[in-house]
């Protein structure tokens, strides 16, 4: 039976991490792929990393951008964070769900296609 409800949700509470996050989940790019453009912008701030991601010739270099700039608004909107003293502290991308499809080869039989895809998580932090 559960006890201490109260206690324990307000112990996770409070040692929760207080950092602007964003995440999005199964983008359709493989993980290998948006890893190479996160080593990029990680440690960088927030209007380098940006601009740096707008002028990027690679593909998941939006949907890396669309995450950045959505945990700049989370730190402005819900935590009052200036975008101009945050940078990224932390970002990372791990493997989604696989979808799985068959291309015809020759005698009839089938190969296989693993269509990866992406949990991008980027979490910002304020310079001291």
């Amino acid at each position: 039976m559960a006890t201490r409800i109260r206690e324990k949700a307000q112990a996770r509470k409070e040692n929760a991490d207080k950092r602007p996050i964003a995440k999005a989940k199964y983008i359709r790019i493989s993980p290998y792929k948006v890893r190479a453009v996160l080593d990029l912008i990680r440690g960088k701030g927030y209007v380098e990393a940006v601009a740096l991601l707008e002028n990027l010739n690679k593909s998941s270099s939006l949907p890396i951008l669309k995450v950045v700039k959505s945990a700049a608004a989370n730190a402005e909107n819900n935590l009052s964070m200036s975008k101009d003293g945050l940078f990224v502290a932390e970002c990372f991308a791990d493997q989604g769900s696989t979808l799985k499809r068959f291309i015809p080869k020759s005698h009839g039989r089938a190969g296989s296609l693993l269509k990866r895809t992406s949990n991008i998580t980027v979490i910002l932090d304020e310079r001291h």
